[in-house]
């Protein structure tokens, strides 16, 4: 069984046939996917939950968790009602973690100090709900920047939660991993491992301790490379092992059944 650790269920991409493709993905030995609560902003962070609700349980369904959080780019609009939404959102069952949050400084967006407050102030949600976080980073190109400034932040307020969580989509170099790694994170790669370009990052993934890996879609951006320019989708994480698996001369059993016990291990959920 594989998981999709990252997808946005609630894409309007998905809007005409997100069963359908939620069945594909069942198919294809996704047994579970995690749905990423952002939307476009704070006003749409339940929608993932309301997908979780809809079709989760159902037959022939991967099984369905969900996440809620505020993105960079809005962390503008984390005023007090958004933070009141997002700490009810983490009380529910079915919403293990918050996210996806963090820094972007890649794209025009709110402030840098703005994104810093807005990323602390959910570490602090989090933290009192007991819910791992989700983190997107991106730095300017050819510089470390966004990271530099997020390590500062978790340091300071999140390391001694011991509650870890998720570097998504990871695009950082073996430096940024091992740091991730040191505050119990763990590395989560996306279909832009099979990239022609992206030969740093799959060296970092043949580096990369068995136990601290996770594979995504991203979904619906970032389709692996035999499908780049198509919609992606949960069932194509697939290709994305199969590379990790690759790189690393082991089968993809071996990191099916290493990243689906990472997954359940960050997330508190083993039986």
């Amino acid at each position: 069984m594989l998981i999709d650790s990252h997808a946005h269920l609630d894409s309007p991409r998905y809007a005409d046939d997100r069963e359908l493709m939620l069945r594909r993905a069942a198919d294809s030995g996704v047994g579970a996917v995690l749905a990423i609560g952002i939307g476009e902003g704070p006003a749409e962070m339940h929608q993932a939950l309301n997908i979780c609700r809809e079709f989760g349980g159902k037959s022939g369904m991967p099984r369905l968790y969900a996440s809620a959080g505020i993105y960079p780019h809005n962390a503008a609009e984390a005023n007090d009602a958004a933070q009141a939404k997002l700490d009810r959102l983490l009380s529910e069952p079915e919403v293990i973690a918050c996210g996806e949050i963090g820094l972007d400084y890649y794209h025009e967006g709110a402030p840098h100090p703005v994104q810093r407050e807005g990323l602390i102030c959910q570490l602090k949600i989090a933290a009192a709900r007991k819910r791992p976080i989700l983190i997107h980073c991106r730095p300017k190109e050819g510089v470390t920047d966004a990271w530099d400034d997020l390590f500062e932040v978790l340091d300071e307020h999140w390391a001694s939660t011991g509650l870890g969580g998720v570097m998504h989509c990871f695009g950082g170099g073996w430096e940024q991993a091992q740091r991730s790694l040191d505050l119990g994170f763990l590395i989560s790669f996306a279909g832009n491992l099979t990239y022609p370009k992206a030969q740093p990052l799959r060296d970092v993934a043949t580096r990369m301790p068995i136990d601290g890996l996770l594979v995504e879609t991203d979904a619906p951006w970032l389709a692996p490379a035999a499908l780049r320019g198509k919609r992606n989708e949960p069932a194509f994480v697939t290709q994305t092992a199969q590379t990790l698996a690759e790189l690393r001369h082991v089968s993809s059993g071996e990191i099916a059944a290493a990243t689906t016990k990472n997954f359940t291990r960050v997330f508190n959920l083993m039986a």
